[in-house]
């Protein structure tokens, strides 16, 4: 075979290493660390990124209740909430549904940043997120993610 010809590597679920992250959300920006936990979410990190593989890796978000918007976001931002009857619209401030469910904010963000697919809703899976600084994956040795 020719050494001039070069085939590209494609990753399958066997060959897929999963590692275990954790990100401190004290002080981020709501959308700057979604965006970086999505792509990490996605593999997009990794080297043999292949887009229909699910290349990514664990990730474990703390102290959700400690992160922060920009501008006016916190007051101006609304969440809502649609049950398909008449009437079943419901809204809700980014500042309310920060106190009341601080872990909805970031998974929120996190899942519309994902592929709309069955890949995406397998990536989605794989964030766990908590509102204070403690969690229950000490087994799986996480490492700290910066950014």
């Amino acid at each position: 075979m020719s050494k001039l010809h070069f085939t590209t590597k494609h990753a399958n679920a066997a060959s897929v290493q999963h590692n275990w992250y954790v990100v401190d959300g004290t002080n981020q920006t709501v959308g700057r660390m979604c965006a970086r936990i999505a792509a990490v979410l996605r593999g997009k990190n990794k080297a043999y990124y292949t887009p229909h593989v699910d290349c990514g890796d664990f990730i474990v978000v703390i102290n959700a209740d400690k992160v922060k918007f920009t501008g006016n976001k916190i007051e101006d931002k609304t969440y809502i909430n649609f049950s398909g009857y008449p009437g079943g619209k419901r809204e809700e401030t980014a500042k309310s549904l920060l106190n009341r469910r601080p872990e909805v904010v970031i998974e929120r963000a996190v899942k519309g940043m994902l592929p709309k697919n069955r890949l995406g809703r397998s990536m989605y899976k794989k964030l766990f997120v908590y509102a204070g600084a403690q969690h229950p994956h000490f087994a799986q040795q996480p490492k700290e993610l910066k950014f």
